[in-house]
């Protein structure tokens, strides 16, 4: 009786144990590896020049001006993707909401971007926008459009960054809205349907609502991901031209091996600024989600 009880104490423990160890290994330890790496003057190359420094790397990283223009990148594309990715998905998951048959062919191709890796698109895409030889220039062309720089000037290189990654998340955060939005009960829809209720206000009083428990989870993981872009960036412009697309990833990306504690403490202000903008999301949002 006595190893029962032990046992029906332990067992809990002992099943989440390899989870636990994992998650300890893998992201707890790291995390404060990098916090401890924030503190040095490492160089990966020389570690014999490494010394302690405190917080001095902090105190470069907010008195340089790169930093800012990095911040303000990534910023720019956050709400950019974010924003249009979440009213795109929204649009498209309203008119696939319908379960026929075209529906069901349109929800399979939309969704073959995002099992696609983003390298292969990165590629597809940086060809497509090649001012020169690109379909998109010759698009503009045919219809009468002045062609566009894309990825070539510092003015439209950003924005085409943001269409390349609109494009690629669509169908997937669309199909989660789609699946959202059939588990609304019919009966509420026919009820503002005799009411002759517009689909517009159908749209923001009824479907909006009822689905905000899975939008705030899209916008959550939306803007941790687009924070921490670097794939896209780092194939298509490489953070230019003039530093135009560079982003906090992709700058903390460029200290790899020269100042690995410079590096460390930028990738710590990167999380805590993601850490703060999910406490502000869930203390500004948390209480217009609907879980009922």
């Amino acid at each position: 009786m006595s190893r029962n009880r032990l046992w029906g104490k332990l067992r809990p423990y002992v099943m989440i144990g390899p989870a636990m160890a994992g998650i300890i290994l893998f992201v707890i330890y790291p995390v404060l590896y990098l916090i401890y790496l924030s503190f040095f003057k490492y160089n990966l190359l020389n570690k014999a020049k490494s010394k302690f420094i405190g917080l001095d790397n902090y105190s470069q990283i907010f008195s340089r001006a790169d930093f800012y223009k990095t911040l303000w990148n990534t910023c720019l594309y956050t709400v950019g993707v974010v924003v249009l990715t979440m009213v795109l998905s929204l649009l498209v998951a309203v008119w696939l909401s319908n379960s026929t048959k075209f529906n069901s062919l349109i929800q399979v191709g939309i969704f073959t971007p995002h099992i696609i890796s983003i390298v292969s698109i990165s590629l597809v895409w940086l060809w497509m926008m090649d001012p020169n030889v690109g379909y998109l220039n010759y698009i503009l062309k045919s219809l009468g459009l002045p062609p566009s720089q894309w990825l070539q000037s510092s003015k439209t290189a950003l924005g085409s960054i943001i269409l390349v990654s609109v494009w690629h998340s669509i169908g997937y955060y669309a199909l989660i809205m789609v699946a959202a939005i059939k588990g609304i009960s019919k009966d509420i829809f026919e009820a503002a349907d005799i009411d002759g209720a517009s689909k517009l206000r159908v749209l923001l009083r009824i479907t909006i609502p009822m689905i905000s428990p899975q939008l705030f989870f899209i916008l959550i993981i939306m803007t941790i991901g687009s924070f921490k872009v670097f794939d896209t960036v780092r194939i298509m412009t490489g953070g230019g031209p003039n530093k135009a697309t560079e982003t906090l990833v992709y700058y903390i990306y460029e200290f790899r091996t020269t100042n690995i504690g410079y590096a460390s403490a930028t990738g710590v202000v990167l999380m805590a600024a993601i850490a703060v903008l999910t406490v502000v999301y869930f203390r500004m949002l948390s209480k217009k989600v609907h879980y009922s």
